[in-house]
């Protein structure tokens, strides 16, 4: 077999060249390929990667991929793919961003999202409070003032 140094394609013998780069790069054998520092594609990571939550904003997915890198999970976000022509056709509307994660990560990596979630669900929820707390403040009628004295006759 052959392989390509730049996409890691394998060929059958008797190609020379990689038909799905451009230029057209030549082909180099497996030895060829260690000698370079290169993984075979057998080689390469053969992870699963799996939903582990979803984000409305590119904000909140950028919290949660930090929350899950300082958890040492490995992450990889995808944007949704869907748009006024899927909610027409299909009546489904994907989340702005998928958040994936290693198979075997899933579970922890939900509950972190989960647990993020809900507290910024809860300061959310805090904010709305003070800010309808202070408008109330702002509408209370002020409490009545004395009228000044008549003029002397």
């Amino acid at each position: 077999m052959k392989y390509c140094t730049r996409c890691g394609s394998e060929y059958q013998e008797g190609v020379e060249q990689c038909a799905d780069c451009p230029g057209n790069p030549r082909l180099v054998s497996a030895e060829q390929m260690r000698e370079r520092g290169l993984p075979l594609p057998h080689e390469l990571d053969k992870r699963v990667f799996v939903r582990a939550g979803t984000a409305e904003d590119p904000l909140t997915v950028e919290a949660f991929v930090e929350l899950l890198d300082e958890a040492e999970i490995p992450v990889f976000v995808r944007a949704g793919r869907s748009g006024v022509v899927d909610k027409l056709t299909t009546g489904n509307l994907l989340p702005w961003w998928e958040i994936l994660v290693p198979e075997e990560q899933q579970e922890r990596a939900t509950r972190l999202l989960e647990q993020e979630r809900a507290r910024e669900d809860a300061t959310t929820d805090e904010a709305v409070q003070a800010a309808e707390d202070e408008e109330l403040e702002g509408e209370a009628p002020s409490p009545p003032q004395a009228l000044p004295p008549p003029p002397a006759v």
